[in-house]
């Protein structure tokens, strides 16, 4: 069974055509979708020349035609996704190859690569809206997404493969609600929020938090990150409340508070409302220590105002005290106790995970990095270790020198394949991620006991002050 889908590709804003052209074909046969270029096939252009042979094409029918089109369809893309299970890689892109021939009727050049990194096999065939003489364009024409299925499904057959039963009208699924696909700005609040987590002790470790794990970070007036999947730098006032530098910088000061409903933020209907992020002051805070703030010149008026607040924040405190169904000192202290450790357990469990998937990720770059300078390197050695050999390809040279060293530090044959390697990841941040949810309510449900005990040890102590003072002054018998 498979599931296609024709998409039109333009020249991007701000983009050249050839620059265009490049972004797409960069992404269809990327090394680590496809394991190492091994599923990708061609017709009438060279995988390492695509780009220049579509431009060169688009040059050609300028100059033959003379006919420019505004708004011009560079190529085509069609996705086919088969079902899981169904198909290894070769016989996708083999199936992939024949629809492309066969839609086009082998006028247009294409190339098919077969991505292998999802859970679903799935070609990306990218074909030349110009034709091989270069004198016509690809015409689309009515409900071609329809002949394409069905062009698709007869391939299938063919291969001994099942279809999609198309049903009728009546009996479809109608949806009224669509689900929402998360942003690049959603997963950037995440990993903010999981570099919070480390409890950064200023603005600055938060950020060196976010550069381990992937973000680049540019300075300035209005400071951005972005990262490894991101085109362009997010600044983080655009990132809505909660997520502005000033707000980040309190929330690390602790005089703001991650609302306990802030994580149902990250749905389209919430971010059409603003409602999200919320970030509030604590229900009830640490009282304010008046006889420390008179004796640094606070005058009659502040006094004044701090015994109310003191008050507020007592009667707030009691109040969730009463909520949580503590009625002693001693249950009061067993939970603060039980909340803080339950808390650095969770932290313990993520800072696991993040060695996990810096493992993963460090171990990722050196078997790229190793299959890309094998050759040099073999050159190298042919060379008897030439150091003019050296000199031009250093860096080459260097990144398989440090590949194989990290390689020697794993026990012969134990070295994981970058499929596997892949699905760790993603199963190791999926955990992670799910892990986070319970660790935000455990780092809240731990700050609110532990103020609460502290706001009750100073109504103590106050009282054995109090107390201390009058046996004091008591006259002696």
């Amino acid at each position: 069974m498979a599931a296609t889908k024709l998409i039109t590709m333009h020249q991007n804003k701000g983009l050249s055509v050839m620059e265009s052209i490049a972004n797409r074909i960069k992404y269809a046969s990327n090394d680590l979708k496809t394991e190492d270029g091994q599923y990708i096939s061609s017709y009438e252009c060279d995988i390492k020349t695509a780009t220049q042979e579509f431009d060169f094409s688009k040059k050609e029918y300028l100059r033959i035609t003379g006919r420019k089109i505004k708004g011009d369809i560079l190529a085509y893309q069609i996705r086919q996704s088969f079902k899981p299970g169904e198909v290894t890689p070769e016989e996708a892109n083999a199936i992939g190859y024949e629809t492309a021939m066969r839609f086009t009727k082998g006028n247009h050049a294409f190339l098919v690569a077969t991505h292998t990194d999802k859970a679903h096999i799935h070609n990306h065939i990218i074909y030349n809206s110009t034709t091989l003489d270069c004198t016509h364009k690809f015409k689309d024409f009515f409900l071609v997404g329809i002949a394409l299925q069905r062009l698709s499904d007869e391939i299938c057959l063919e291969h001994g493969l099942s279809v999609i039963k198309p049903r009728p009208y009546a009996e479809r699924v109608k949806r009224t609600e669509f689900p929402w696909k998360k942003t690049k700005r959603a997963t950037v609040c995440e990993d903010i929020d999981m570099a919070l987590s480390r409890n950064p002790r200023s603005f600055a470790e938060l950020l060196a938090f976010l550069g381990e794990i992937g973000y680049e970070v540019k300075p300035g007036v209005h400071t951005a990150i972005r990262g490894k999947d991101q085109k362009r730098f997010v600044r983080f006032r655009s990132l809505g409340p909660g997520y502005t530098e000033e707000d980040l910088v309190k929330i690390i000061a602790g005089e703001m508070q991650q609302d306990e409903n802030s994580s149902k933020w990250k749905t389209k209907e919430a971010w059409r409302k603003g409602t999200a992020p919320v970030y509030k002051k604590r229900d009830f805070d640490l009282l304010v220590d008046i006889e420390e703030k008179l004796k640094q010149g606070k005058g009659p008026g502040y006094e004044r105002w701090a015994k109310i607040f003191n008050l507020k924040q007592i009667s707030q405190a009691l109040l969730f005290l009463q909520e949580n169904n503590v009625r002693d000192y001693e249950t009061l202290a067993q939970k603060a106790d039980a909340s803080s450790k339950f808390f650095n357990d969770l932290a313990g469990q993520i800072k696991s995970y993040e060695k996990r998937l810096s493992e993963i990720a460090e171990m990722r770059k050196h078997i790229y990095g190793f299959a890309k300078t094998k050759e040099i390197y073999e050159g190298y050695k042919k060379s008897g270790y030439s150091k003019k050999y050296f000199e031009k390809y250093r860096e080459d040279i260097t990144i398989h020198k440090a590949a194989k060293e990290a390689f020697s530090k794993y026990p012969k044959g134990k070295i994981l394949k970058m499929k596997d390697l892949n699905a760790e990841y993603s199963e190791v941040l999926s955990e992670k991620r799910k892990l986070y949810q319970d660790y935000q309510q455990a780092k809240k449900d731990m700050k609110d006991y532990l103020i609460a005990k502290k706001n009750i040890d100073a109504i103590l102590g106050d009282e054995l002050k109090k107390y201390q003072q009058r046996e004091n002054e008591a006259p002696t018998k």
